[in-house]
C-alpha cells in the first residue's frame, strides 16, 4: 500500500468525498466555518460529542450516503512522537475499515494545532512509517490500494518541508537492503546498490579484496573467505559544510548472510540471517537520508560487507589474523564475526577520516536480547556527552537506547595467551559487554565513540507503534534525530 497526497485549492462538495477531521480532548471540531461542511458543524459536533468511541482515538459518521466522516482525537500540544504513533494508528484504522480516498480541512487543522506547523506533517509521517510493506517477490499479489488524500488550500506548505520526505526515502531504503534475501543481497550486489547513491551527491569509494588485503585488513577479510562472493569495505562521503569540521562518521556492520562460518549456527532460524547486515542498512539510509535533505554537515558512512560461509578456504577456529590497527587477534568462534568486521572498519575510519565522533550499529550479539528484549538497543560509549545525546534523540523519536557498562575488569575475559585478544569470551557471561569491550580495543586516538547493539531492534516480526512488521529500520531516524538537534 502507498499513501499520495494531492494538493487542491477547491474541493466542490457536488464531488462524493470522506472527510478526515480532528477533534479536540472535548470532541469538539473546529475549523468549519469557511468550508462546504459549514453546514453539517452543529450536527456534526452534537453526533461526534454523543457518540465518539471514548476508548479509541478514531470513529466514523455518516453525513451522506456513502460519504463518511473520519474524526480523529488529538490532544492540544501533542508531542512529535505522539502525533507520528497516531498517524500510524489512523493508517491501520482507514485499511481495516477499506477507506482510501479522504479530504484533510486545512482550517480544522491549524484550529486545532495553533502552536505545531508541522503536525500534518507528523501525522502523515507515522502513516506513511506504518505502511511500509515488502511483497517484491510474490507472485500472486494482493491489491495494492493507494490512499489518496487530498489537501484543501495548502496553506500549511505541505510538501515544502522536505525533511520528512527525505527521511521516509532513508528508512524505507534501509528496510528493502534488510528485507532482501541472502541469494539476492550479496556483497557483491549490495555494492552496486550503494553505487546508486552517486546521483544524489554522495562519494562512494569501494575497497574490493585486493585493496583490503593490500591495507591490511585481515580481520574483516577472513570473514568473508569462505564465501565465493566478494568481502568490501565501502565509504559514503557527505559534504554539506564548506567549514572544515571534523565529519561525523557512521560503521555499520554488513554481514549479509551469516551461517556462522566453520562455527556453524543451528538450523532453526537461521534464516533470520539475512538481516546480519542492518547495522550498515542503517548507515545507508542515514546518508541517504542526509543526501536528500541537504543537510549542513559533513559525514561519513563506512560499511563493512562479507558474507560468512563454511567452506574449503573458510577461517577455523583457532586462526590467528592481524588486524588493520596492527592487533593481533585468536578466532576462537566463527561465529562472533561482526566484531572482527567492524574492527578493521572503526580503526579505518578514525585514522583515514579523524571524524568528530564514530558511532556504529550492528546486530552483534544474541546477548542483548537476553538483556534488553524488542524494546532497547543496548549502548556502549567511552563519552557520557555523546551517550546522553543518543539517549535523548532516541526517546524523542521512540528508538530507545540503554547504556550498559564498559569497564577494563572485562578485558580479562578477551585477553589471548596466543594472541593480544580472543573474538570471545568462552569464561561465560556478559557476552554483549564484552564484544562491546573488544570493538573498544580499535578506537586508537581516543576519538568519541558509540557502540549500538541492536540484535534485538532490526527486526520485528509482529510489528510495532511505527512499524509494520519485518525489518524496522531502527537507527535512521535516532541518528537522523541526534544530527538535528545537536550538530546542524
Amino acid at each position: 500500500m502507498s499513501i499520495k497526497i494531492i494538493l487542491k485549492k477547491n474541493i466542490s462538495d457536488k464531488i462524493i468525498q470522506n472527510y478526515v477531521l480532528f477533534v479536540n480532548d472535548q470532541y469538539k471540531i473546529n475549523g468549519l466555518s469557511k468550508t462546504q461542511l459549514s453546514k453539517y458543524s452543529k450536527e456534526l459536533n452534537l453526533s461526534i460529542k454523543a457518540n465518539f468511541d471514548k476508548k479509541k482515538n478514531f470513529s466514523i459518521f455518516n453525513i451522506k450516503p456513502n460519504q463518511k466522516i473520519l474524526a480523529v482525537k488529538i490532544k492540544k500540544d501533542q508531542s512529535t512522537l505522539k502525533n507520528e504513533k497516531i498517524g500510524a494508528e489512523f493508517f491501520n484504522f482507514v485499511k481495516s475499515n477499506s477507506i482510501f480516498n479522504f479530504t484533510l480541512i486545512e482550517d480544522n487543522i491549524l484550529e486545532t494545532n495553533t502552536k505545531n506547523k508541522f503536525f500534518l506533517d507528523e501525522f502523515l509521517h507515522g502513516a506513511q512509517l506504518k505502511s511500509y510493506n515488502f511483497g517484491r517477490y510474490k507472485t500472486q499479489k494482493k491489491r495494492d490500494y493507494e490512499m489518496q488524500i487530498s489537501i484543501s488550500k495548502n496553506k500549511l506548505n505541505y510538501k515544502k518541508n522536505k525533511r520528512f520526505d527525505s527521511l521516509i526515502e532513508g528508512i524505507n531504503f534501509a528496510k528493502d537492503l534488510v528485507s532482501e534475501p541472502g541469494n539476492i543481497l550479496h556483497p557483491d550486489e549490495y555494492t552496486k546498490r550503494i553505487s546508486t547513491l552517486k546521483k544524489l551527491g554522495l562519494k562512494i569509494s569501494i575497497y574490493d579484496e585486493k585493496k583490503l588485503k593490500k591495507l591490511g585488513m585481515n580481520a574483516l577479510l577472513g570473514v568473508g573467505q569462505g564465501s565465493i562472493r566478494g568481502s568490501y569495505l565501502v565509504t559514503i562521503e557527505w559534504k554539506g559544510s564548506k567549514s572544515k569540521t571534523k565529519p561525523l562518521a557512521f560503521v555499520g556492520k554488513g554481514v549479509c548472510f551469516d551461517t556462522g562460518g566453520i562455527s556453524l549456527k543451528p538450523a532453526k532460524f537461521m534464516e533470520d540471517m539475512t538481516y546480519d547486515m542492518a547495522g550498515s542498512a542503517v548507515v545507508v539510509g542515514l546518508m541517504k537520508n542526509l543526501a536528500l535533505r541537504k543537510a549542513k554537515i559533513n559525514a561519513i558512512g563506512v560499511v563493512g560487507l562479507v558474507e560468512n560461509m563454511p567452506g574449503g578456504n573458510a577461517q577455523r577456529p583457532g586462526d590467528i589474523v592481524k588486524s588493520y590497527s596492527g592487533k593481533t587477534i585468536e578466532i576462537l568462534n566463527t561465529d562472533a564475526e561482526g566484531r572482527l568486521v567492524l574492527a578493521d572498519a572503526i580503526t579505518f575510519t578514525e585514522k583515514k577520516f579523524s571524524p568528530k565522533f564514530i558511532i556504529d550499529l550492528a546486530t552483534l550479539t544474541g546477548a542483548i536480547i537476553v538483556s534488553l528484549g524488542s524494546e532497547y538497543a543496548g549502548l556502549f560509549s567511552n563519552n557520557d556527552n555523546l551517550s546522553k545525546q543518543i539517549f535523548n534523540a532516541g526517546e524523542k523519536v521512540g528508538e530507545k537506547v540503554w547504556r550498559m557498562p564498559l569497564h577494563r575488569n572485562y578485558d580479562k575475559l578477551i585477553d589471548s595467551k596466543n594472541a593480544d585478544m580472543q573474538n570471545i569470551n568462552y569464561v561465560g557471561g556478559a557476552g554483549s559487554t564484552t564484544a562491546a569491550q573488544f570493538l573498544q580495543r580499535f578506537i586508537i586516538k581516543k576519538t568519541p565513540w558509540a557502540h549500538l547493539d541492536i540484535a534485538g531492534m532490526a527486526f520485528s516480526k509482529y510489528g510495532g507503534a511505527l512499524n509494520s512488521g519485518g525489518a524496522t529500520g531502527f537507527g535512521v531516524r535516532l541518528l537522523n534525530k541526534l544530527i538535528e538537534d545537536n550538530y546542524e
